[in-house]
C-alpha cells in the first residue's frame, strides 16, 4: 500500500484549508477530489489529506482501538481516495459523503481482517484440549504408524489434525517447524496432535472391541 503524507510548504490552496475551522467543510473540497481524478493533482491530494486524515485518525481511535491502527486506516482510506477517486459523481453527493463512505468501508476491512486472524491464530485451542490426553502419554502410537491400518486412521483425520501428524511422525519435523509452516501458533499445533492422538487411540480402542 502507498503511503500518503502531507507534506510541502503551504500554497494558496493550503491556505484556504487553514481558514477554515475544524468543523467548517471548505467548498473546494469536490474540486480537488475531481483534480485528483482527472489530474492525478499531487496538491489536491494534499488539501484532502489534511482535512480529512485528522477526522480519520479520531473515528479509527474510536472504532479500532488504539492510535497504530487508526494511522493505518487513515492510510489505507487516503490511498483509496487517490486510487478510487475516478469513482466520485458530485452529483450523487457531497465529497465528505464519498469520502467517509470509503473510510467506513476500510475500517470494516480492517476489523474484518482482524477477527480472521483472531480467529486463525485460535484454531483448536479453542478446545478443552485439558481433558485429551498428551502425546507423552501415547508413546504407543510410534510403533503402530506404519501398519495399513494406522494409515487409514490417519488419513480419516479432518485435515488440519492429519497434517500436523504426519509432520511430527512420518516427516520427522519439530512442532516449531510446523508452527512456522502453517502459520499458526505453537500452541495450537500441540492442541492439534492431542486431539489427533486421542482420536487415534480411540480408533484403535473401537478396532480392538469389535
Amino acid at each position: 500500500m502507498q503511503t500518503f503524507v502531507s507534506a510541502g510548504a503551504p500554497d494558496k490552496g493550503s491556505a484556504n484549508i487553514n481558514s477554515h475551522p475544524e468543523t467548517q467543510v471548505p467548498p473546494e473540497l469536490s474540486v480537488w477530489l475531481v483534480r485528483v481524478a482527472d489530474e492525478r493533482d499531487k496538491q489536491a491530494f494534499t488539501r484532502l489529506f489534511q482535512f480529512f486524515a485528522p477526522k480519520i485518525k479520531r473515528f479509527g481511535i474510536k472504532q479500532l482501538g488504539n492510535e497504530a491502527q487508526a494511522h493505518e486506516l487513515v492510510q489505507e482510506t487516503m490511498s483509496n481516495v487517490w486510487r478510487k477517486a475516478h469513482l466520485y459523481d458530485g452529483d450523487k453527493g457531497a465529497a465528505t459523503t464519498w469520502v467517509y463512505t470509503v473510510m467506513r468501508n476500510a475500517a470494516f476491512d480492517m476489523l474484518r481482517r482482524v477477527k480472521s486472524k483472531a480467529e486463525m491464530n485460535l484454531g483448536d485451542d479453542i478446545w478443552p484440549i485439558e481433558q485429551v490426553q498428551s502425546e507423552e502419554a501415547l508413546p504407543e502410537f510410534a510403533d503402530h504408524l506404519m501398519e495399513k491400518q494406522m494409515l487409514a486412521y490417519v488419513d480419516s483425520l479432518p485435515e488440519a489434525q492429519r497434517a500436523v501428524v504426519k509432520g511430527v511422525y512420518y516427516q520427522e519435523l519439530s512442532q516449531e517447524q510446523l508452527a512456522q509452516q502453517f502459520g499458526v501458533p505453537i500452541g495450537t499445533i500441540k492442541s492439534r496432535l492431542r486431539l489427533a492422538l486421542a482420536k487415534l487411540k480411540q480408533q484403535m480402542g473401537d478396532q480392538q472391541h469389535d
